[in-house]
């Protein structure tokens, strides 16, 4: 069965490392206290800058090799640890929780194998991000899978490996059942439930609405009641899990979610006579705030909501799993790319980079709903000083919609300079878009060391020419002339 790490014990995770920067200075500080949440934010900001700094002396982004990402190190420790101490503040002691780290957010395996070792898990949505975890060394007993579209074959894996299992819907649950057979189940089992409690500000990501495709509507006409006989026909399905938030749902949403399946979970014990299901998987969705470099909303304000909403939740009689993932992520990533060009068309300037669609396509499609921040250097990678210009910073992908900002007051930028996509750790460039065959940028952690040198180890090492041809059918050139 899947374990769930008791709060009692998550002190063991996240250790400093001697030398480093301390992630989380000034966290014996209130967590609403603006003076500590200031220097958490001024302590990013340094880091970033010497990143930078760092980046161009080292020789990680160079006329040949114009664009480069980067992971605070220091910073996603701070986040994992500000998670695990939001929920063990809310939960009774010896609750077991199991946070689970969304591997579409960020699937690099370098990266899951840093969480694992604060303490976080892994929330699967397919055979590839299964491996990934697997090739991170996530144990099965901290993985859980989740998708609409489960194969036979991904679900026998998962059963067989004893990784905890979030049914879709019940053509999915039937499969499970000609699977389980007679034989012990390993696997925790939970069914997916669209509370249908309405969405946020972005439709394409809102996953409670009406006719939300995740899970079953509970909702709709005889559901409820379908849900509840499902439990006591099967009594090895011993979990329930929701997910109602994501970037531009409010809190108060994600937390009225919540409660609406604490209350199934009670209903279907209540007519099992026994406390059958004894785990909430309550998904992820904090939101990130990309408009500065504040930490908000905070794993503690949601924590204390969901204390304020739903707090027999939290007595203990239950064990949780969340799955968070750009919130953990995406404060501490930024996309680094020279200016190749300045030039001005309708009298407004244009920088052209060489980051746009292929790292930044939420941003460039839909800009409205994914702004994204814009910070300055010069050639040397020092922050660009005096006035702000309104101006173009544009990709290297050819179409016209190719910007990462439009008409935006940044301070002017010449050629050969260097500009900083910031928040972009989560969603932006682990998920590569291949427009014009442009190469996927090398990712790279940093950290800091006491005498403030920047140490840089590679996550993912930048793509090739000859790997593009490679999986662009290189080795198949000859294939369609035959015949």
């Amino acid at each position: 069965m899947a374990s769930l790490q008791h709060n009692s014990q998550s002190g063991e995770h996240g250790a400093r490392h001697g030398g480093e920067r301390d992630p989380e200075q000034g966290a014996d500080r209130p967590a609403g206290d603006p003076t500590a949440s200031a220097v958490r934010r001024d302590l990013a900001v340094r880091a970033r800058d010497l990143a930078v700094r760092a980046a161009v002396e080292q020789g990680l982004i160079s006329e040949t090799e114009p664009v480069v990402a980067l992971l605070d190190v220091a910073g996603i420790r701070a986040s994992a640890a500000a998670l695990r101490t939001a929920f063990e503040e809310i939960t009774a002691p010896g609750t077991p929780v199991l946070h689970a780290f969304a591997v579409k957010a960020a699937p690099l395996v370098p990266l899951l194998r840093l969480l694992d070792a604060q303490g976080i898990g892994a929330e699967v949505a397919s055979p590839g991000e299964l491996a990934l975890a697997r090739a991170a060394g996530v144990p099965a007993d901290r993985t859980v899978l989740d998708s609409p579209a489960k194969t036979t074959a991904e679900l026998r894996e998962a059963l067989a490996l004893g990784i905890a299992v979030n049914a879709d819907n019940p053509q999915e649950l039937d499969r499970i059942d000609s699977l389980v057979g007679s034989g012990p189940m390993r696997s925790p089992v939970g069914l997916r439930i669209n509370a249908q409690i309405g969405g946020g500000s972005i439709g394409a990501l809102s996953t409670a609405t009406t006719t939300s495709k995740f899970g079953v509507a509970l909702r709709d006409e005889g559901a409820r009641a379908w849900v509840v006989q499902a439990y006591l026909d099967r009594p090895w399905l011993t979990r329930l899990h929701t997910h109602s938030g994501s970037q531009g749902v409010p809190l108060e949403l994600m937390a009225r979610g919540v409660r609406t399946v604490y209350e199934l979970a009670e209903e279907i014990n209540a007519a099992a006579g026994r406390r059958q299901i004894d785990t909430l998987d309550i998904g992820g969705g904090l939101p990130v705030n990309f408009a500065s470099d504040e930490e908000t909303p905070t794993y503690a304000a949601y924590a204390r909501l969901l204390k304020d909403t739903v707090p027999e939740l939290l007595d203990g009689r239950y064990g949780l799993v969340t799955e968070f993932g750009r919130s953990l992520l995406a404060k501490h990533g930024l996309v680094l790319a020279r200016v190749e060009y300045v030039k001005s068309a309708g009298g407004r300037p244009i920088a052209v980079t060489h980051a746009g669609a292929q790292v930044a396509t939420r941003t460039v499609y839909d800009p409205v709903s994914w702004p994204l921040r814009i910070a300055a250097y010069d050639t040397e990678g020092r922050p660009r000083t005096g006035p702000a210009v309104a101006q173009d910073i544009a990709g290297p992908a050819c179409f016209a919609g190719d910007l990462l900002a439009e008409n935006r007051p940044v301070q002017r930028l010449e050629q050969g300079d260097l500009v900083a996509a910031l928040d972009t750790g989560a969603y932006y460039f682990t998920n590569h878009y291949a427009y014009n065959s442009l190469a996927r940028p090398g990712v790279h952690g940093f950290t800091e060391t006491s005498g403030g040198e920047v140490r840089f180890a590679t996550v993912r090492a930048p793509q090739r020419v000859e790997e593009i041809v490679a999986e662009s059918g290189g080795a198949y050139a000859d294939a369609l002339l035959d015949g």
